[in-house]
């Protein structure tokens, strides 16, 4: 009944009309900062405090949205075309308007679409599987469900959100990343560990051995080595999972904490992964493919050439999306754009023409942010209904993909009307300056050495941490990221989420837990408003 019911809400006129509404302003503000600032705000909770809002105007037809599940369903959309807008199709399109190619710009958007709702599409068949599973960190989510039940249940937990919620803003206000304090609370500890050592030795590299390390694309090789690593390690844990125990999807097997029942976070067999990365990687190449038809890069190269681009740039897509989301699940924080710069320098080594070049990064950039953040909404969705039947779980679940979807479509058509005035005015995704002076510049040798050499030790760091800690993944995140401010933030915080469970035990974590999602909830809120007033 609950499922049906669920299922009606699209069906309702109100509902519609305010997720039209709110993924037209989401996709506004994706735009807007993505050219001015550079970043895409976390609008989830965002659109889940204008939900709750909504629901406690006494009027009739808004009362269905004090529903924490139909809260959920708003702000998964109006994150949906916010990301969508902002980093998957601005980014890859500003591109070749950079480089002086304007007759690209359409098929690079036409590109990014596809690769966009290949990117959703996959988490969604990936989200609750083994490698990424329903008991992930995924620190963002954690703060948007928090809000969201904190306002349906009031109590203890809503004042030790407030307050957290409080010091997110204050700590933000004074310059402290309090994003990164929270994760240091929810995430595994050694995992964070090295992800703070990355970005304090990325931060002051110059003045402990007089080299910019991203200038001598270390902390590129070791991502590229640690990339390789987790890539065989995912297929690893299918191979060896479908070669084991068997389960269907009404046997999940893992647990998230105390306020979800036993056997929910795990939904996905590896069959179903297997599946989702055969159908990811044979989509991609079909994006590729027509990528390369419409913006006529095949003109410009030998048949061996075309092949090597159309499978080269698939691979990319679906390694960026896995190590994005990998980054994201566990540190709350993703690569996403360093690990696209990446994917261009092996391009670049490859020899592919400058459109094709082009062409290939705004592909793979537009893979990633996507795939992180409906991994945070799905998280979001999975505490809200940890409570509720796996049944209702699932297709709470598909709903959500379903408002994704509309979010993603209504961010191809605002991004497809307005890019025209922000390219008249010279406004740019600062990143695309990098991509096209990278293109631009070319590589030489030295540059395929530097990164053959360095992936050695981020291959070795991956393989000792494991698939659980992601130890080459996190600490070559931290590398790429360059905030050495965010590094002793979070050491910070894990000594002293370390002191406290050793003083009080863990029955102290649960408090701790709550206090996080408010630091990574006023962090999010003070820079939503903070970017937009800039922004402006």
């Amino acid at each position: 009944m609950k499922d049906a019911k669920q299922r009606n809400i699209f069906f309702d006129p109100t509902f519609i009309i305010l997720i039209i509404v709110l993924t037209v302003m989401g996709a506004i503000i994706g735009m807007q900062l993505i050219t001015t600032l550079g970043i895409t705000a976390n609008t989830s909770i965002i659109g889940a405090l204008f939900a709750m809002v909504l629901g406690r105007i006494p009027f009739a037809f808004l009362y269905k949205f004090r529903s924490v599940h139909n809260q959920n369903l708003i702000q998964t959309a109006i994150s949906a075309a916010t990301f969508g807008a902002g980093n998957t199709l601005f980014i890859p399109i500003g591109v070749p308007f950079v480089l002086g190619m304007p007759e690209l710009i359409t098929p690079m958007l036409i590109g990014a679409g596809i690769a966009l709702v290949i990117d959703g599409t996959i988490m969604y068949k990936m989200f609750g599987s083994q490698v990424f599973p329903a008991s992930g960190a995924w620190p963002p989510g954690i703060a948007t469900a928090e809000a969201i039940k904190a306002g349906d249940e009031g109590g203890k937990k809503a004042g030790v959100l407030g307050l957290g919620i409080l010091a997110g803003i204050g700590g933000a206000m004074a310059g402290i990343p309090m994003s990164a304090f929270g994760v240091a609370f929810i995430g595994n500890i050694i995992a964070l560990t090295m992800f703070g050592l990355g970005l304090l030795l990325s931060g002051y590299s110059e003045f402990l051995f007089g080299i910019s390390m991203t200038d001598a694309y270390i902390p590129h090789g070791i991502m590229v080595g640690a990339g390789l690593v987790a890539f065989g390690q995912f297929i690893y844990l299918m191979v060896k999972g479908s070669k084991g125990r068997k389960r269907d999807e009404n046997d999940p097997v893992m647990q998230v904490n105390e306020d979800v029942e036993p056997d929910r976070s795990v939904t996905r067999t590896e069959r179903d992964v297997g599946k989702a990365l055969g159908f990811g990687y044979v989509a991609y190449i079909i994006g590729a493919l027509l990528l390369a038809v419409i913006a006529g890069v095949i003109t410009d190269m030998s048949l061996p050439m075309v092949l090597l681009f159309i499978v080269y740039a698939a691979f990319a897509a679906i390694i960026t999306e896995i190590i994005v989301g990998i980054a994201a699940m566990h540190s709350g924080w993703f690569p996403a754009f360093a690990v696209s710069l990446i994917s261009l320098v092996v391009g670049i080594l490859f020899g592919f023409p400058v459109p094709a070049l082009a062409m290939l990064v705004g592909y793979t950039a537009a893979t990633g942010p996507a795939f992180a953040d409906m991994g945070y909404d799905f998280k979001a969705g999975f505490i809200l209904r940890s409570k509720e039947s796996l049944e209702f779980e699932l297709e709470g679940r598909r709903m959500q993909f379903f408002v994704s979807l509309i979010g993603f479509g209504i961010a191809i058509v605002m991004v497809a009307l307005f890019h025209g005035s922000y390219f008249a005015q010279d406004l740019v995704p600062p990143v695309d300056y990098v991509f096209a002076a990278t293109i631009e510049a070319g590589a030489d040798s030295s540059v395929a050495w530097a990164i053959v050499l360095w992936a050695i030790p981020g291959a070795l760091l991956q393989l000792i941490g494991g698939p659980k800690r992601q130890m080459g993944i996190l600490f070559s995140t931290g590398l790429l990221l360059v905030n050495p401010i965010a590094g002793w933030t979070v050491l910070a915080g894990l000594a002293i989420r370390v002191a406290i469970l050793k003083i009080k035990g863990e029955e102290a974590q649960n408090t701790m837990y709550t206090a996080a999602a408010g630091f990574i909830a006023g962090d999010a809120l003070y820079s939503f408003f903070n970017s937009i007033f800039r922004a402006r």
